[in-house]
């Protein structure tokens, strides 16, 4: 679904840069906010039962809890800066539709080997 890297990694805070790959299902995190800066790309994105474009330039907060996703894919590369705070473990992303998908789904690196 998608690939990061992190720049920053720590328990306060994390920053990454990531591209989509494909459509991100409805999801949300239990942990931390997700403030996501738009760096290249087009598409959808999904809030509070609307949907939204997302364009380079934007900024788009997403509060702990806050059911989110990426429906669409309208102009690759879709890639963003994240920054996580507190920090986004890997593992803290909760589908709406259980059958969307695994934190080992989500994002290459989590993928057991």
């Amino acid at each position: 679904m998608l690939v990061d890297k992190y720049f920053v990694d720590k328990a306060t805070a994390s920053a990454r840069i990531f591209r989509i790959y494909r459509e991100v299902p409805l999801h949300f995190h239990n942990e931390c906010d997700e403030h996501l800066y738009v760096v290249s790309g087009r598409g959808t994105f999904h809030l509070d039962g609307e949907e939204y474009e997302a364009k380079p330039g934007m900024f788009l907060c997403f509060e702990k809890k806050k059911v989110h996703g990426f429906p669409r894919i309208v102009e690759e590369p879709l890639v963003f800066l994240a920054i996580d705070v507190p920090r986004r473990r890997p593992d803290d992303i909760v589908f709406v539709d259980p059958d969307a998908g695994t934190a080992e789904t989500f994002m290459a690196r989590n993928k057991a080997e």
